[in-house]
């Protein structure tokens, strides 16, 4: 008797991982020998350290001595809430009731799908997101009891989830949805209307909205609007259903800090927190003094901004075609094959990019939006994007 495929354990539902899947992509190919090798696969900041990190974390060693709170100190937690209010000009947000700190906003996006799902409802519950993606988001779909929607993000609509093409059976049974602004891998950015529509339709429909705006920092021109600023011009001053996520990682080029933010529905907040108690990793206390500093710092973060701004700038100029996207330090190319691209761009030019297929899913269709793109991650640098984009367009397939 086969078994199907609702009948597997959740966990033999998910393939392998990306970087796996790319691992095993370029298993036995030796790279051109001659060129030092580009890794632009992963989106890992490779930029300055901010000058304050040594003597933050020098200042507060005695830390490590200390259980750290799942919640995040509060210190850390002001620092967030001010940094909110300061970037999206909020009236108001509450440290205590409406924040808490992750360790790095890849568990919390991970684990907010089993504090908003109910595994046991009369319908199987959904959980929409955008395709492309990251791949967190369906993972943490399906170990909670989900069945995940994709919501395919293609040229001709801008890379923008079509909200209009859900059908509203599948809104009917939506447990929440995850948003992505910047998007990681389109760059796609929302606007206000796009938000103030998801949210009449999570008032309509009774579900949730999880922005994972990490990339709000990293733009091409205009700065990014945020959920919680939507909100608040509607006269949705408590935020109601709604979560967002951020992080040091894009934002201050600091992914080993592991300094991510939670905040919105104070209701929200609680659940989660009720669950975090459980099961979410701490950032060890020296750390979050540095996050606290990282949070509160903005000139850092403008040194970040003009580097990714004449990466972008100088990637398109030797690329020749195509212009930046409006955030994020990706380019989402489309070469026709992605794997095949990315198997001739390492044995051609030494250079690591992910194909799009990783980091997307055939849709209802079977059709998945990602195969014939690549993804590469402008992180080291103006030369090094030029350089990458060079390299780049040499490759034949």
């Amino acid at each position: 008797m086969s078994v199907g495929k609702h009948d597997q354990p959740r966990l033999d539902r998910l393939g392998a991982y990306p970087f796996q899947r790319l691992k095993g992509l370029l298993a036995g190919i030796r790279p051109a020998s001659g060129l030092v090798h580009i890794d632009a696969g992963a989106g890992e900041p490779r930029l300055p350290q901010p000058a304050f990190v040594a003597p933050q974390l020098e200042e507060h060693l005695h830390g490590f001595s200390q259980y750290p709170p799942t919640s995040g100190a509060l210190f850390v937690r002001e620092a967030m809430a001010s940094w909110l209010v300061r970037r999206y000009g909020l009236a108001d947000v509450d440290p205590s009731t409406q924040v808490l700190a992750a360790n790095g906003t890849r568990e919390a996006l991970f684990s907010v799908a089993h504090a908003l799902v109910n595994p046991e409802a009369a319908a199987e519950p959904r959980v929409l997101m955008p395709n492309p993606m990251y791949q967190i988001y369906y993972g943490g779909a399906v170990l909670a009891g989900a069945r995940p929607w994709l919501m395919s993000c293609t040229a001709s609509s801008q890379f923008a989830p079509e909200l209009d093409a859900v059908p509203e059976k599948v809104w009917k049974e939506a447990a929440f949805i995850y948003v992505c602004s910047p998007s990681n891998p389109t760059g796609w950015v929302a606007d206000h209307d796009w938000y103030r529509r998801l949210i009449e339709l999570a008032d309509e429909h009774d579900f949730y909205i999880v922005a994972d705006e990490c990339y709000s920092e990293i733009f091409w021109r205009e700065q990014p609007v945020g959920l919680l600023e939507v909100c608040q011009r509607i006269g949705r001053e408590d935020f109601s259903r709604c979560l967002v996520m951020n992080s040091l990682s894009k934002r201050s080029a600091l992914p080993g800090l592991r300094s991510g933010l939670i905040a919105g529905d104070a209701r929200l907040i609680a659940r989660f927190a009720k669950l975090r108690s459980y099961t979410g990793p701490a950032t060890p206390l020296p750390l979050q003094r540095v996050a606290a500093m990282a949070w509160s710092d903005e000139y850092h973060v403008g040194i970040n901004q003009e580097t990714y701004r004449r990466s972008l700038q100088a990637f398109y100029e030797e690329w020749g075609d195509g212009s930046p996207p409006e955030g994020t330090f990706f380019v989402w190319l489309d070469v026709g094959d992605g794997e095949a691209f990315a198997r001739a761009a390492y044995e051609q030019q030494a250079v690591t990019v992910l194909p799009g297929a990783y980091l997307s899913a055939p849709d209802e269709r079977g059709e998945n939006p990602g195969t014939s793109y690549v993804r590469a991650a402008l992180v080291d640098g103006e030369e090094q994007a030029a350089e990458l984009a060079r390299r780049l367009r040499q490759v034949r397939v």
